[in-house]
């Protein structure tokens, strides 16, 4: 049996409590899987106190001195946000200590430094429950799929907007009500912004398409959209059209006529057919599709946050960690040789669904129809209903128009144009398709 391997934990939250207590009560087993016993030497909190429901003398606040100390083997970074976490990181990489985080906005603006310290150091970095909690995405990527060719990387990898999307669907609600109950429940932030607007999601695609397309994408290239507009009106037409509406993040290998690739990584509310596997992923349950040249589909669900889930995530790469060190072996360095640009969203071709209201007249539907037309922007599919006041009085109609397949430039130009129109009275909302058979 080898020596003990130290363990700090920096952050004594939902998940750094779990990751200690299975620490604590999987001694044996994990002793048995890594060839050496794992022992937590302390844990960096922000206050030390003697109600966390561990001994008092594991707790500091010095977390430079915790990372530092020559017992310490391995650093789970629990804490967050992108500082102080970034400078604990480096602190306990240029010190020769293995780094597992979970810190996904940290490694979607500094994996590059992170990694690079890593490799400097001949030490690991593991981060599998940056992106869906106890989801096994980056591992798969990294090593099942290291010898095929990703295509394409799609999935639901934030459960607050999912869960209020699933109600909005389920019950009819509006948004805000959607986001009320959701609150009530614990699956939203009293501040929410990070989850309702996309940044959560977008943070999880830099990483996705980062490790995918081996190559370096950041947050600040991932385009993003959040679901705060998605009415329950927009809902309604989904279910005339066979569909249903979720925020997905979007990873995607792009190749021209001449073979020049480019990556796409983006984020936004889209309409999925109910055929679709990411279709019947509701609550604050998460999935990944996975499309890769030689394996094709792959399908990655289960919970993608919470504190014992993501503890599990965490506890792999710890013992993946551990392993090395008792072996003498390293983990997956980072792999960025592709260097491919990322295209812009303006280049992004998708199917769209436009819900504008419009003037109840003759010639209306066709002076719609030009303007996108005189962007060759083919329409698959028109709905059109008329509209009454609250004393039933007609007062105009709405227009669904669904889209074959346009660039985002094209789609943008046709609805600023729309909304130029003398007879459209207001553009309702703009929504992707995704997931469709065109």
């Amino acid at each position: 049996m080898s020596d003990v391997i130290g363990v700090a934990v920096l952050g004594h939250g939902n998940v750094g409590s779990e990751v200690v207590r299975i620490i604590e009560r999987s001694a044996a087993d994990l002793t048995a899987r890594i060839g050496a016993p794992l022992e937590v030497r302390g844990i960096g909190v922000r206050r030390v106190a003697d109600d966390r429901g561990v001994p008092v003398d594991l707790l500091t606040d010095d977390i430079d001195g915790l990372v530092s100390r020559d017992d310490v083997d391995i650093v789970v970074e629990l804490m967050g946000p992108v500082e102080p976490a970034r400078k604990a990181i480096l602190a306990a990489l240029e010190q020769g200590k293995s780094v597992v985080t979970a810190n996904k906005a940290l490694m979607a603006v500094a994996a590059g430094e992170l990694a690079q310290a890593a490799e400097n150091a001949h030490v690991d970095l593991y981060f599998e429950a940056a992106v869906a909690g106890a989801i096994p995405v980056i591992r798969p990527l990294t090593q099942s799929l290291a010898g095929d060719t990703v295509l394409r990387v799609a999935g639901i990898v934030n459960g607050t907007t999912n869960y209020i999307l699933s109600a909005m669907d389920s019950t009819g609600a509006d948004y805000n009500s959607a986001l009320a109950d959701a609150s009530a429940l614990g699956y939203a932030e009293a501040d929410p912004t990070a989850d309702v607007e996309g940044y959560d999601a977008a943070a999880k695609a830099a990483i996705l398409a980062s490790i995918a397309f081996h190559t370096r994408v950041t947050a600040d290239d991932v385009y993003r959209e959040g679901i705060t507009k998605v009415s329950a009106a927009d809902f309604a037409s989904a279910r005339a059209l066979g569909c249903t509406i979720k925020l997905l993040a979007i990873c995607e290998r792009l190749t021209d006529d001449d073979g020049q690739q480019r990556v796409s990584a983006r984020v936004y509310p889209a309409l999925v057919p109910l055929t679709h596997p990411l279709a019947s992923v509701n609550g604050a349950f998460n999935a990944v599709v996975v499309e890769a040249e030689a394996a094709g589909r792959l399908m990655f669900y289960g919970q993608g946050a919470g504190g014992a889930p993501t503890a599990s995530a965490v506890l792999g790469d710890v013992v993946m960690a551990a392993r090395n060190r008792v072996q003498g072996g390293r983990g997956p360095r980072e792999s960025k040789y592709a260097k491919l640009p990322v295209a812009p969203i303006g280049d992004i071709a998708t199917r769209y669904y436009v819900n504008m209201n419009v003037t109840d007249r003759p010639g209306v539907l066709s002076a719609v129809a030009a303007e996108f037309s005189k962007r060759e922007v083919s329409i698959a599919e028109v709905r059109q209903e008329g509209m009454v006041d609250e004393g039933g009085t007609r007062c105009g109609a709405r227009i669904v128009v669904v889209t074959h397949r346009a660039t985002d430039a094209a789609l943008s130009e046709t609805v600023a144009a729309l909304a130029d129109l003398e007879v459209v009275s207001s553009i309702n909302s703009v929504l992707r398709m995704e997931g469709t058979a065109e």
